[in-house]
């Protein structure tokens, strides 16, 4: 991505969010901002109950913020888009489909021409590295392999902005570093932008820009660090250890001040 080729692609100002359970306001999210250039990669780290998840929601359209703002592109987000697509650790697929047809779910269903479709699916279909089982079922891949197919199905449908709350969390420690790489491969392939939300602060640095740091009580943004680190990054080199030590000292500092 060239300089000249990046924006400002997200603006969330001034974020908060309110539940309300049985009697008790509950708020989950305060004040928080954060702007997101055109084809950054960007980590959201932080304890459970820190609003990563919410944050995330809302910049889908899934949920509705109580106060602030979300933009993409300048225009409001005021619900779901195919200018963003969310992928979850579930994988969320059809298990009636195939690879082929949920990749293709998308397109299909905002009436895409059949050869236009055709295309985008096959084309997607070889990024994600599944030709082989462009025919098979949901319950006859692995779980790396659904991943893949929730990623593709979100790239065929033109998504600009992809957010991926916690997509590697339930896979081995094996296939999490694997889908690491392709996912990183994919990224600088298509000049996508990438919110990624996870509990590993050695996986945000592995595939981070930037890594958000949240803090609880209410959620908030803390900590916006810049990954300086050159790709591909080795988890044992010294320089990526440092800022290891550096984001786990302020997770720790924050779940020594929820609990005392």
């Amino acid at each position: 991505m060239t300089a000249a080729a990046s924006f400002d692609l997200l603006e969330v100002r001034n974020l908060g969010k309110e539940f309300i359970i049985g009697e008790e306001r509950v708020l989950a999210l305060k004040d928080a901002s954060l702007t997101v250039r055109k084809g950054e990669f960007i980590c959201l780290i932080g304890a459970s109950g820190c609003g990563k998840s919410t944050l995330l929601r809302i910049v889908a359209g899934f949920e509705t913020a109580t106060s602030g703002s979300v933009t993409l592109r300048g225009k409001p987000v005021a619900g779901p888009g195919p200018d963003r697509g969310m992928v979850f650790q579930d994988y969320a697929l059809f298990p009636w489909l195939t690879v082929r047809e949920n990749i293709a779910f998308g397109p299909t269903e905002r009436g895409l021409p059949k050869a236009e479709i055709k295309d985008k699916v096959e084309s997607f279909i070889d990024v994600v590295g599944l030709r082989r089982f462009a025919d098979a079922y949901p319950h006859q891949l692995s779980g790396g392999m659904k991943q893949r197919v929730a990623i593709g199905r979100v790239l065929a449908n033109d998504a600009e902005l992809v957010l991926m709350d916690e997509p590697f969390g339930a896979l081995d420690a094996m296939t999490r570093e694997r889908l690491q790489e392709e996912l990183l491969d994919i990224w600088q392939r298509t000049h996508l932008t990438v919110i990624f939300v996870t509990h590993s602060i050695e996986e945000a640095i592995t595939l981070a820009d930037r890594v958000v740091v949240m803090a609880a009580g209410p959620g908030r943004i803390d900590r916006d660090e810049r990954i300086a680190l050159p790709r591909p990054r080795d988890v044992a080199a010294a320089d990526f250890n440092a800022v290891r030590r550096e984001l786990g000292a302020m997770l720790h500092s924050h779940h020594a001040r929820k609990t005392a």
